[in-house]
């Protein structure tokens, strides 16, 4: 782990809702004036979507193989080579993924799907930000979280990630709700065997959990809003945390565990502030006075 050039890692499956803890953070750096190179795990992708659709087309079989959860699929040595250079000097390659939602870069010519150049990350940056689907992956051949400082794990109940990525994937990204069924069907066995064990990895874990019906997530419906939820939030290490404050600051919360923290979903903003804004200042201080 490094404390000179700190790396944060936000981790989840794709409509587990990593990019509202993405903006919890972004607000937090711009009020603590923290300059943070941002980087997004969808840019450590192997193939393009035209690429992945001329694979299926012509070897079907390999469908189920190939997920974006996969190993296979993406170039983690180029995701672990860049927490190593950063960790170590700062310093870093990156590029972007180009979603349907990135009004920007497809007015700048860029097609859905495809990727920008590999580029330098910006010079005098605080720390590294990552979004995405293995920020805490080990494997076999890769140890990708041993290069993290905090590890935040995004993790709702399953039924509730699955409804909010059907209804994410068929506004913003045009899909029909059969073809996104599919995609969570055939990526099952890579969730349990690379995107699950992160979460045991994780400093600290936000996991949402309805108050309402959500028995059949495969019936088009409603997201349950922040008021029909609670989300508990779990600490590796509870010596570390001033649970009495938290429960003094946050209203309705309560403990479920010695390590567990419960909140009413729709008070998840201040807690992530409470929580995550001293850890954030506390890697900032090992830096800047080491």
């Amino acid at each position: 782990m490094s404390r000179e050039y700190p790396i944060i890692a936000v981790t989840g499956s794709s409509g587990a809702g990593t990019t509202t803890v993405k903006r919890t953070f972004e607000r937090m750096f711009a009020r603590e004036d923290v300059h943070a190179a941002f980087v997004d795990g969808d840019a450590f992708h192997r193939y393009t979507r035209q690429e992945l659709a001329r694979m299926f087309r012509e070897e079907p079989e390999r469908k189920d193989e190939l997920s974006h959860f996969a190993v296979e699929a993406n170039l983690l040595d180029k995701l672990e080579d860049l927490f190593l250079e950063y960790g170590e000097n700062g310093t870093g390659t990156y590029r972007h993924y180009i979603h349907a939602e990135d009004k920007s870069m497809i007015e700048a010519g860029y097609q859905v799907g495809t990727f920008t150049e590999w580029q330098s990350l910006s010079s005098g940056t605080d720390l590294l930000f990552y979004e995405g689907l293995h920020g805490g992956l080990v494997t076999a051949e890769h140890d990708i979280a041993r290069h993290v400082d905090l590890l935040v794990g995004v993790a709702p109940t399953m039924n509730l990630e699955w409804i909010q990525k059907i209804d994410r994937d068929i506004q913003a990204r045009g899909y029909t709700q059969e073809a996104v069924i599919d995609t969570i069907l055939g990526r099952m066995d890579d969730y349990v065997r690379y995107i699950l064990p992160q979460f045991s990895r994780t400093h600290i874990n936000f996991q949402r959990v309805p108050t309402v019906d959500t028995s059949n997530p495969f019936e088009v419906q409603d997201i349950p809003t922040d008021a029909e939820s609670f989300v508990v939030i779990r600490f590796r290490d509870p010596a570390t945390v001033d649970f009495p404050y938290l429960l003094a600051m946050i209203q309705d919360s309560f403990m479920s565990r010695p390590h567990t923290l419960v909140v009413p979903g729709s008070r998840l903003s201040l807690a992530m502030e409470l929580i995550l804004a001293p850890l954030v200042r506390h890697l900032l201080a090992q830096r800047r006075f080491r």
